[in-house]
């Protein structure tokens, strides 16, 4: 699949710049996800443990998918509970309009 053009940003991860392509557009977007990942892999090598960067980013990557599952379960149940309020909604106002 074609995709459009592309430009590049430089980030940093673990005190190492990376050069990476990004669509137009989504720079900060790529900047915040950088620094996001980059906290979380600090987080990990805080812990005083000494393992190698491939293992700090490996467990970071599992940690930050691990969130988005959660949130990804939170937003479901959270969309599920709000269609049974609007159909409750949607019932009492049809009452309303044939009484």
């Amino acid at each position: 699949m074609p995709q459009g053009p592309r430009q590049t940003a430089e980030i940093t991860l673990m005190g190492q710049n990376f050069v990476v392509s990004c669509a137009p557009g989504e720079e900060q977007a790529l900047h915040e996800a950088a620094r996001y990942f980059d906290q979380a892999m600090a987080g990990i090598q805080s812990r005083g443990r000494t393992i190698s960067v491939d293992k700090v980013a490996m467990m970071a990557g599992l940690n930050i998918t691990h969130e988005l599952r959660d949130e990804t379960r939170r937003r479901k149940e959270l969309e599920e509970k709000l269609a049974g309020l609007d159909a409750r909604l949607q019932k009492a106002l049809e009452k309303t309009r044939t009484s």
